[in-house]
């Protein structure tokens, strides 16, 4: 028996050192989405595949355009604190075929697996839809429940700017997150967007860091699993989208 369970500890060790451990996040954050990976392919629960690392030297502009899986992990995404002055867009690189193969694959697919829940029904009392893959519809009113105890956060977080909405990137052929119900905009108003505020579309041009977020608010977010898009150089305070893999 104890020979048995030593054959089974030196298996799992040759296991995990197999796979890289960006892919062993994923398949923590997605269970039952990603069930493995084998030949340098992210394998899915219906038996297709991705390819992970496509071995390709590219610029930050290449990997926005075209990612691998493995490019989503090239900056790491570190929580907020007082002293947040982004230098990199951490969580920016998304692989477009890996989260449609999580969320689904169009937007008749996607809008079949949303629901409607209230949103901080104290304070705000929104309707808004999101996902419940992965059960991020549970998830999301556990953040809002959370949000509703803290009444100074009102004027940011009533009229949500936007949930799910099929479509691509302003300026961009990238499709943007709000295409899979995972993703939160809170109000527009108190918020700041790169674009908005160097008034072009240039990834080169030079920005000056704008934010109005309180950091408190942002950390209540992260710890649900949800990214902010005031945490890159790209700034934009309003979006907060679900993205656990970042924070194992």
């Amino acid at each position: 028996m104890k020979r048995f369970l030593f054959l089974v500890l030196i298996f799992q060790n040759v296991f995990s050192q197999e796979i890289p451990l960006n892919v062993q996040k994923i398949i923590k954050a997605y269970p039952g989405k990603v069930t493995g990976f084998k030949g340098n392919k992210i394998v899915f629960s219906d038996g297709s595949n991705l390819i992970y690392d496509d071995f390709k030297n590219k610029t930050k502009q290449e990997m926005l355009e075209n990612p691998d899986i493995e490019d989503q992990f090239r900056f790491v995404y570190a929580k907020v604190n007082k002293n947040l002055i982004p230098k990199e867009d951490a969580g920016r690189i998304r692989n477009e075929a890996f989260f449609k193969k999580i969320y689904g694959n169009s937007k008749s697919e996607v809008e079949s697996k949303m629901t409607e829940i209230i949103w901080c029904p104290k304070l705000v009392n929104q309707k808004i839809k999101v996902t419940t893959v992965n059960g991020i519809d549970i998830i999301v009113k556990k953040l809002s429940a959370e949000l509703d105890n803290n009444p100074e956060f009102k004027k940011y977080i009533n009229a949500i700017g936007g949930t799910f909405n099929w479509r691509k990137i302003s300026g961009t052929n990238r499709l943007s997150m709000h295409s899979y119900g995972m993703t939160i905009d809170i109000n527009v108003k108190n918020s700041n967007y790169w674009q908005w505020d160097c008034k072009c579309k240039n990834e080169e041009a030079t920005l000056l860091y704008r934010n109005q977020i309180p950091l408190k608010l942002v950390s209540i977010f992260e710890k649900y699993g949800f990214i902010w898009g005031g945490n890159w150089k790209h700034y934009d305070t309003m979006h907060f989208e679900y993205r656990p893999e970042l924070f194992l």
